[in-house]
């Protein structure tokens, strides 16, 4: 021990003694002046000399000495001064002279070497565009200081960026010289990347349970030369290259070969820029579960735990299932043990499978609980509504105070404050912040609002006429605040109602229309309350499609609804109820094909139900996962079996005074993840109308119009506009009258190209199939206009839902043989 002592005190004395001669490198004494060493003098005036850019008083204030204190020669303050001079990054070289000594008064000379500053990076036999990219990545600019790192640090850069791009024999030079600014340099950067080197073979050795074939596609950045290949590359990137190896290892050890390793690795370089990698395997031992035991758990039974568990005694041991099913897989669904356990208030539980015992080829597994006791919501608040008032958004969510912690209700809470749409989906966060202390935890949902009201210009060409929108929506107004003048900025904005002044023109109608609902009636309960208005005017037409407005059909109409939503069967069922009102006036409209009449009155009073259940999300532009279904029955009195009539010899303007008929509608929509963003949205639709008497048949409106846009969908006659790409407006169905059934089907793959507030763009591929019929004796499921394409969407929130598709029609128009071929459609407001 003592000599133990007398080793650290050597060292001790042998380190500060470096310290002291590094001191002394930079304290110079000129003419011989003599000093005492370690005394304590009066520091006299001091200079700076070397000085190009920089004022002796700027550079005395950051040396950090005072004239006429008290100094040591050499000392802790005359060190400190050096130290901070070159902490300023500014100076090669400090030296510190002493030039002489009065009285006990020392006078120092600070000698200081300016690092030279970069004026401007060359790059030899680059463009200018390609200059500039290079100057971007490497984030040096003008004014920075020119050292010996910055030069190495460069090189290195510029390698390793063309290593990772395959060229793996790149050679970079750096130079300097003198610039025309004063002690400025300029860095004349030479590359020389050389051809990519690209991978010739990939060989594997001492593999015995997997095939070269199967270990080859683990490796999904690492590729060898392949004939065909287009959108996997051949290059060899060292960093892509080890994390591949390490997905070899994971595929072994998903195999229950967990000693599997990589024992060597080796790249040969090919006179032809190839080169040779050979990855040496030792498998080792394939592993099976043993016995696996929960251990600590008392709140749920080992039966309980099994169930999210899923692994048996004598299953193919996996270690990344293992952890999956006890921890998750990192997806807000995930189904596990640590989530069954959050999802009920444990939110200071903490479950680990640990190895116990590896027998033979066995492996024993215990899964530790420490359950602790169940956490409650001590607070909840909102940050970041600036313009949505408090309730809107409290209102929506799951969580609440006093209530028991659950993860599943943060994720669901998430999702509820997205759909509102006044929000930027993708900058929601919960922040969740727990107190060990109590059990309680607080937390906090951070929202980013985003523009929700709306400037509808909507166009597109279809039915021989341009279709034009105008329409205003205000999707977060506020009725309770129309009368008090400071809320006008520039409308009163902030209860969640939305409200909408829409007008809808093309050469042959023109619609108007004003609604408005309150989704949360009472404010207490999500019961919605709904109420619109509408006026439309259609106008006959010659052979040449010329407008005639002496043929019309003036509509006037309006409708009142009531919507809940539903805890049964779950909570994303919503069922809506409404009572709608149109009357027909016909003055010399010959245009409906299934009216003799032309001139008279019609009136529709109607009942329509919908039960629907919506979970997709979070983003409602775009949804990454969930569904949407819906099936509504609509109808009207059956009037003809009310009156007694008799209908066989009634003419249609006695049959259709007031309509008679029902519908039925089915639609559902799946959001499937693939990979990463990219996202398969599967569509289906269907829709038939029926009537109660056969005497009057189907009703002249109410039809269903298919092909093109979708656009033409406020005519307010009930026609509903299907949209089917590929096809023009309306061509798939009898312009005059349309179809009385219709199905429809969609896949599309979506992937984001951005989904910032200000603008969320997404690119599509689909393909569609669709056709409406006349009657149910003439449906057949298979008989389809069929459609490929692909398009682009962008949302912005003052325009809506702006888009471009080009879709080929690969079936002929009703009546023809001609295929529809190519067809551009513009979409604006509505989606597919």
């Amino acid at each position: 021990m003592s000599s133990f002592k007398q080793i650290i005190a050597l060292l001790t004395v042998i380190l500060f003694t470096q310290v002291a001669n590094a001191q002394e490198l930079n304290f110079i004494v000129k003419d011989s002046t003599e000093f005492v060493s370690g005394k304590d003098y009066i520091l006299g005036d001091f200079t700076i000399v070397g000085l190009e850019r920089f004022s002796e008083q700027t550079v005395k204030v950051h040396s950090g000495l005072i004239k006429d204190s008290s100094i040591k020669l050499p000392g802790d303050k005359l060190t400190s001064a050096i130290k901070r001079l070159y902490e300023t990054k500014q100076f090669s070289k400090v030296d510190v002279f002493l030039t002489k000594i009065e009285d006990g008064v020392a006078y120092l000379e600070i000698e200081v070497v300016e690092l030279p500053q970069l004026d401007k990076m060359v790059f030899a036999n680059t463009n200018n565009t390609k200059t500039k990219t290079l100057q971007e990545e490497v984030k040096i600019k003008a004014g920075d200081m020119v050292t010996d790192n910055l030069l190495v640090t460069t090189k290195n850069f510029f390698q390793e960026k063309y290593k990772k791009d395959g060229f793996l024999n790149a050679k970079v030079s750096i130079d300097t010289r003198k610039s025309e600014k004063p002690n400025a340099v300029d860095l004349l950067v030479n590359i020389d990347k050389g051809e990519k080197v690209k991978i010739n073979k990939i060989n594997f050795h001492g593999i015995d349970k997997f095939s070269s074939k199967k270990l080859k596609k683990q490796m999904k950045k690492t590729k060898q030369k392949m004939f065909g290949r287009v959108w996997k590359k051949s290059k060899f990137i060292e960093t892509e290259y080890k994390n591949d190896l390490q997905n070899i290892i994971d595929a072994y050890s998903e195999k229950g070969f967990r000693d599997a390793i990589i024992t060597d690795k080796k790249i040969t370089k090919n006179a032809n820029n190839t080169i040779d990698l050979d990855i040496y395997i030792e498998e080792g031992a394939k592993y099976y579960f043993g016995d696996i035991d929960f251990i600590g758990n008392t709140v749920y039974s080992d039966e309980q735990l099994q169930r999210f568990l899923k692994l048996d005694k004598g299953d193919v041991y996996n270690s990344k299932v293992l952890k999956e099913r006890v921890s998750g897989d990192g997806t807000p669904d995930s189904e596990d043990i640590q989530t069954f356990y959050l999802n009920n208030g444990y939110l200071f539980a903490n479950v680990t499978p640990v190895e116990t015992r590896v027998f033979n080829d066995s492996i024993n597994i215990e899964v530790r609980i420490y359950e602790d006791e169940v956490a409650t919501i001590r607070t909840v608040t909102v940050n970041g509504n600036e313009r949505t008032n408090d309730h809107v958004v409290y209102r929506e969510l799951r969580t609440k105070p006093g209530n028991l912690f659950s993860k599943e209700d943060i994720i669901r809470s998430v999702r509820e404050i997205s759909q509102l749409g006044f929000f930027d989906a993708e900058a929601i966060s919960p922040d969740v912040k727990p107190n060990s202390i109590d059990k309680t935890v607080d937390l906090d949902y951070n929202v980013a609002e985003k523009g929700s009201s709306q400037i509808e210009l909507q166009g597109g060409y279809g039915g021989k006429s341009f279709i034009g929108t105008l329409g205003l929506t205000f999707n977060n107004f506020s009725i309770k605040d129309i009368f008090k003048k400071d809320a006008y900025q520039p409308l009163p904005m902030g209860d969640g109602q939305a409200l909408s002044l829409r007008l809808q023109k093309s050469k042959f109608y023109s619609t108007y229309s004003f609604s408005f609902t309150e989704p949360w009636m009472g404010g207490r309960k999500p019961k919605s309350l709904s109420f619109s208005v509408y006026n439309s005017r259609q106008f006959g037409y010659t052979s040449n499609y010329n407008v005639n407005k002496d043929q019309g059909l003036n509509i006037w109409g309006a409708s009142f609804g009531l919507g809940q939503r539903l805890k049964w069967p779950d909570d994303y069922f919503q069922l809506s109820q409404s009572i709608g009102y149109q009357r027909y006036e016909l003055n010399n409209y010959k245009a409906i094909a299934s009216l003799s009449f032309s001139d008279g009155v019609s009136n529709n009073l109607s009942y329509n139900i919908v039960f629907s259940r919506s979970s997709s999300g979070p983003n409602p532009i775009f949804p990454m996962s969930g569904s949407e279904f819906s099936i509504g029955f609509k109808a009207t009195p059956p009037f003809s079996l009310i009156s007694g009539k008799d209908y066989t010899e009634m003419n249609d303007e006695n049959k259709y005074k007031w309509l008679e008929y029902y519908k039925t509608t089915f639609k559902a929509k799946w959001y499937t993840p693939l990979y990463k963003k990219l996202v398969l949205m599967t569509n289906t639709e269907f829709g038939i109308l029926g009537y109660y008497n056969k005497d009057i048949g189907y009703s002249p409106f109410e039809r269903y119009i298919v092909g093109g846009d979708g656009l033409a969908q406020y005519r307010f006659d009930g026609s509903e506009t299907i949209g089917l790409r590929g096809y023009e407006n309306g061509s798939l169905s009898n312009a005059s009258d349309g179809g009385t059934m219709y199905n429809k089907f969609t896949m599309e793959l979506r992937y984001p190209i951005t989904l910032k507030p200000t603008a969320s763009i997404y690119a599509a591929a689909f393909v569609e199939a669709g056709n409406s019929y006349k009657g149910i004796e003439n449906y057949n499921p298979f008989y389809l206009k069929r459609s490929a394409g692909a398009g682009l969407r962008i949302f912005m929130p003052q325009f809506g839902l702006l888009g471009i598709d080009f879709a080929h029609g690969f079936d002929a128009l009703p009546g023809t043989n001609e295929k529809s071929g190519w067809q551009t459609h513009f979409i604006i407001g509505q989606q597919f």
